[in-house]
């Protein structure tokens, strides 16, 4: 499966809209992509899992790329 991680670059700092980024990474289930990305210091904010409607929605962005952890 495919989940959509939003989240801020520093965990300390306080969330901004602005600043939130995106990734896409491969994994089982949510606890599996939280654990993949433990080291990272990130403040994640929501992950979610894509549908196969959602995925092919986000695969025609230019900035889609599946992260290799």
């Amino acid at each position: 499966m495919i989940f959509k991680v939003l989240y801020q670059e520093h965990a300390e700092e306080a969330p901004v809209r602005e600043e939130t980024k995106t990734l896409y990474i491969e994994a089982e289930n949510v606890r599996e992509v939280r654990s993949k990305l433990a080291d990272r210091n990130y403040n994640i904010e929501y992950v979610q899992e894509l549908s196969e409607a959602h995925l092919k929605y986000e695969q025609q962005s230019e900035d889609f790329k599946v992260e290799k952890l």
